[in-house]
C-alpha cells in the first residue's frame, strides 16, 4: 500500500496496543515509524530496475525477520521514551506495526515475499488497489480523533476512552473493508470465469483486481491456453463494474509476444519478471527496442511496470542493463472514464 495508508496503519495500531500506558502521541509516532521502516528497501540499488522491482517487498516485509527486529527496535524505543519498565508492551506494540505492514502489502496484487527466509514466493492477494482512499480515511479519522481526544492531557478520562473508542473503530472498519475486497473479487472471478466460457475462451490463468482508487470497478486478465508446452499467443482484458447490469462482459483480446518472449530467455531480467508476474506478462517490440512488461500493474496499452531489455539486430543484442520504460495514461481522460465505468456506464477503455 501507499505510505500515507501504512503510517496511518501504523500509528493506529501503536494506539491500539499501548491502550493508557503511554501517550497517545507517543504510540501513534513510534507506531507510524515502525509502519515506514519496511518500506526503506527502496532506497536499495540492486544494480538495475527489474532487480530493485523484484527484491522490493522482500527481506525488510518478511514477518520472521521483522519478529527479530522487533526486539531491539522496542527496547531501543522504551529507552528513549523512559519507559523501559513497560518494554515488553512497546515490543508488542512495534512488532504489530512492523508486522501488519507486509500483511497489508499482500493484499495488493505487487508482490510481497512474506515466507522468507523459507520461501521467496511474492504472495499478492490483489483484492485491494495499492491507494484506496476508503481502507485509509478510518484509520486516519480514528488516530486523529485520539489524538485530539487526549490533546488536553491524560487525566481526562472520557476523552480517552471516546478516543480510544474512536481508533478501533476505524482499525475495525479498514480491515473490514479489507474483507469486502476479497468478498467482492470472488464475486467478479465467478463472472469473468463465466464470461470467458460463453465466449469459448480457455484461460490457463485468470488475475482479478480493482482499478485505481476503489472496489467498484475490476480489471480482469487472462492468459489464453497455450497448446502443449508452449505460453499462450494472447492475452485478455476486460472490465466488470458492481453496478453493472447482466452478466455480459465485454473481453478484448492482444498479442502475447509468445515468439519475441522465446528470444528473450537467455535474459535474466525477462526470466524474473516472468516468475514475478505469475505468468501475467506480454513481450514486446517497437522502433527496434525489445522488452517485457509487469500485465498485472495497469492496463492496455499503459504499464508501470514495462522494461526494455534488448535492441532489435542481428541477432538480438541484450541491454547491459535494462531500462524502465513504464507509460502513463492521459490522466484526466482516464479519470473520467474511471468514474463513469465504475458507475456501470458501459463504456470501451481509453486505448
Amino acid at each position: 500500500m501507499d505510505s500515507l495508508s501504512q503510517i496511518a496503519l501504523g500509528a493506529a495500531v501503536g494506539i491500539a496496543a499501548m491502550g493508557r500506558r503511554t501517550a497517545p502521541w507517543k504510540a501513534a509516532l513510534w507506531g507510524a515509524v515502525a509502519g515506514t521502516l519496511p518500506d526503506l528497501d527502496v532506497f536499495i540499488d540492486h544494480g538495475d530496475p527489474i532487480s530493485n522491482m523484484v527484491l522490493h517487498r522482500a527481506e525488510t516485509h518478511a514477518p520472521f525477520w521483522l519478529t527479530l527486529f522487533s526486539l531491539p527496535f522496542a527496547a531501543a524505543v522504551a529507552r528513549l521514551q523512559g519507559e523501559w519498565h513497560q518494554w515488553r508492551r512497546w515490543w508488542l506494540a512495534m512488532w504489530l506495526a512492523l508486522v501488519t505492514h507486509p500483511l497489508l502489502d499482500g493484499m495488493t496484487v505487487y508482490g510481497t515475499q512474506l515466507g522468507l527466509p523459507f520461501t521467496d514466493h511474492p504472495y499478492g492477494v490483489g483484492s485491494v488497489f495499492i491507494i484506496d482512499p476508503l481502507y485509509t480515511l478510518p484509520l486516519l479519522v480514528g488516530s486523529i480523533w485520539a489524538l485530539r481526544a487526549n490533546g488536553r492531557g491524560l487525566a481526562e478520562g472520557q476523552g480517552r476512552r471516546r478516543g480510544e473508542m474512536a481508533n478501533l473503530a476505524g482499525l475495525l472498519l479498514s480491515t473490514a473493508y479489507l474483507g469486502w475486497g476479497v468478498v467482492a473479487q470472488a464475486h467478479v472471478a465467478g463472472i469473468a470465469r463465466q464470461a470467458l466460457a460463453a465466449q469459448g475462451i480457455a484461460a490457463e490463468r485468470v488475475l482479478v483486481t480493482p482499478t485505481a482508487f476503489n472496489s467498484l470497478l475490476w480489471r480482469v486478465v487472462a492468459i489464453e491456453s497455450g497448446s502443449g508446452s508452449g505460453p499462450g499467443a494472447h492475452y485478455l482484458e476486460g472490465f466488470r463494474s458492481l453496478l453493472d447490469a447482466g452478466s455480459a462482459m465485454q473481453i478484448d483480446r492482444f498479442d502475447r509476444g509468445s515468439a519475441i518472449a522465446a528470444e528473450l530467455q537467455g535474459i535474466e531480467g525477462v526470466r524474473r519478471i516472468q516468475a514475478f508476474s505469475h505468468g501475467f506478462w506480454t513481450a514486446w517490440e517497437h522502433e527496434g527496442r525489445v522488452g517485457i512488461a509487469d500485465l498485472r500493474m495497469g492496463q492496455e496499452p499503459y504499464y508501470t511496470f514495462r522494461f526494455a531489455v534488448a535492441e532489435r539486430r542481428s541477432p538480438l543484442v541484450p541491454l547491459p542493463v535494462p531500462e524502465q520504460v513504464g507509460s502513463r495514461p492521459d490522466l484526466p481522460r482516464a479519470l473520467a472514464w474511471l468514474w463513469r465505468r465504475a458507475l456501470g456506464e458501459p463504456l470501451p477503455p481509453p486505448r
